[in-house]
């Protein structure tokens, strides 16, 4: 395979990739699953430089390290190799962009209801399960993000083999089912099983193949086109938590619930025609965990970034509007808006961070999102939580702080989930990534699945306050946003100006 390569970017794995490969243990018959957009070989898109020489050595040298053995596979990968064709991406016209655009839709329902999460559990947690701690109440909703993205390791090859058509079918009749059937729960497993494991499938069904299609059709503009496909999330983040606010106290629960099920149904007719993928199945690297590659440093301090990062996520998502209301210094009318704002302060945040990361580097734009994420919690949050509205000046001070900390927040925290897939594609050649993405998120899936019930833990153990949660945050940003600093200084060193 030649070492020159036309096309963009190539990741700092790229380089000297021949004498490296023989050292890869490689797998027939499986692929990756969002390719990222620093990674591709043999690629022709629109010409741009090379990837900084010392990121190069010193990411060469990491997997090295990382893992080696089977002769046999090696070849057959080597062989696959030598025959491919020049891949070409359309980097835009009708067809690329309707694809954008049906994944925008499927993301409307999908994450629209995982940014929403928020208002279910404020809801439950005061009529149906009243009865039930925080903490006991949270699972719910940490299993439904847990199986989010757990799955998605598991929807990936299926993905690569068959397409999305499929798969985004299937994750449509589920979450539909879920948001329907939602409406008639009353028991604590009800909830569970319907919003929980039924609609956690439906999401990963859906999410999956609509961000992994996009990167089908762009190259070097994907951190844009896939910007704008995200931002669908943020937009139904919008939409469900204020049609809610309205309808619950005019229609009730069921009928509330029932109507976004058909909004859910309208989206999800629009992602399953627009869908589709254009590059054929081809052979490639296992995406089966293989944890001897957290030898590679880098790596192994980037998945703890992200570990941190998702630990501390779901936690304002989950519990901003249920603060809102224990405070008394916001109506539950506003303590709803509260997370349509902060969706809307998302919705910008997931493209502009993507559109940016092209230009100035992936990991850049991470960190600082990072940085202002957990600035923003120890800024405008914790005085918030601090605060008792005993006057009116400290109700309007808890208001302000509150409306501000959603904007800004929800603006930061919108590359969180759009930006990690490239992060990991940063660090690792193509015919690696199946296996690094998966290992990461093999270990990343659980900090979903325990965040927000370790959140309803220590707000129980503050008698019902806020501030130890808004603390615990503001440390997982702080530890995430320190690992991707030291990961990226093992690739390029400590310069500011060194695009990575």
């Amino acid at each position: 395979m030649s070492s020159k390569h036309n096309g963009s970017t190539p990741g700092p794995l790229v380089e000297h990739h021949e004498q490296d490969l023989e050292k890869v243990n490689t797998y027939p018959n499986a692929e990756f699953t969002i390719p990222p957009s620093d990674t591709l070989s043999r690629c022709r898109s629109v010409p741009t430089h090379s990837a900084d020489a010392q990121a190069s050595e010193k990411t060469k040298e990491n997997q090295r390290s990382a893992t080696a053995t089977g002769d046999e596979e090696t070849q057959s990968s080597m062989s696959y190799d030598d025959d491919q064709q020049e891949v070409t991406y359309p980097e835009g016209g009708l067809g690329a962009w309707s694809v954008v655009l049906g994944s925008f839709m499927g993301l409307i329902a999908s994450l629209g209801m995982m940014n929403s999460v928020g208002i279910y559990h404020s809801y439950i947690a005061e009529h149906q399960l009243k009865g039930y701690s925080e903490s006991t109440i949270s699972w719910i909703f940490s299993m439904y993000v847990f199986l989010s993205f757990f799955c998605g390791l598991q929807i990936g090859p299926i993905f690569d083999a068959h397409g999305p058509r499929l798969l985004v079918l299937a994750g449509s009749i589920l979450l539909c089912a879920s948001s329907f059937l939602l409406g008639v729960c009353e028991k604590y497993w009800h909830f569970f099983l319907v919003f929980g494991v039924l609609g956690g499938l439906g999401t990963s069904l859906i999410f999956t193949p609509a961000f992994a299609a996009v990167s089908h059709f762009f190259l070097q503009k994907r951190g844009n086109a896939t910007g704008i496909a995200a931002a669908g999330g943020s937009l139904g983040g919008v939409i469900f938590p204020l049609a809610l606010q309205r309808l619950l106290p005019s229609v009730g629960f069921a009928w509330a619930t029932r109507i976004i099920g058909f909004v859910n149904v309208f989206c999800c007719i629009c992602a399953c025609v627009l869908i589709r993928s254009r590059l054929p199945p081809k052979p490639g690297q296992s995406v089966l965990p293989d944890f001897r590659i957290f030898k590679h440093k880098s790596y192994l301090l980037l998945t703890i970034g992200i570990f941190m990062m998702e630990w501390a996520l779901f936690v304002p998502i989950t519990y901003l509007t249920t603060f809102a209301t224990s405070t008394g210094a916001l109506s539950p009318a506003f303590s709803y808006q509260l997370i349509a704002i902060f969706n809307a302060g998302s919705c910008i945040g997931r493209w502009v961070p993507g559109f940016l990361a092209d230009k100035l580097g992936r990991f850049n734009s991470m960190i600082a999102a990072l940085a202002i994420c957990s600035a923003t919690t120890l800024t405008f949050w914790l005085p918030a939580s601090l605060l008792t509205p005993t006057t009116a000046a400290e109700a309007s001070a808890i208001k302000a702080l509150s409306i501000i900390y959603a904007v800004t927040f929800g603006f930061a925290s919108g590359s969180n989930i759009s930006l990690t897939p490239v992060c990991v594609g940063q660090l690792c050649d193509t015919n690696v990534y199946g296996r690094y993405y998966a290992t990461c998120y093999t270990v990343v899936s659980f900090s979903t699945l325990t965040g927000i019930p370790i959140a309803g833990t220590l707000i129980q153990m503050a008698d019902g306050r806020y501030w130890g949660v808004v603390i615990w945050t503001a440390l997982c940003y702080v530890v995430g946003s320190a690992c991707f600093v030291w990961s990226r200084a093992l690739q390029v060193g400590w310069k500011l100006g060194v695009k990575f």
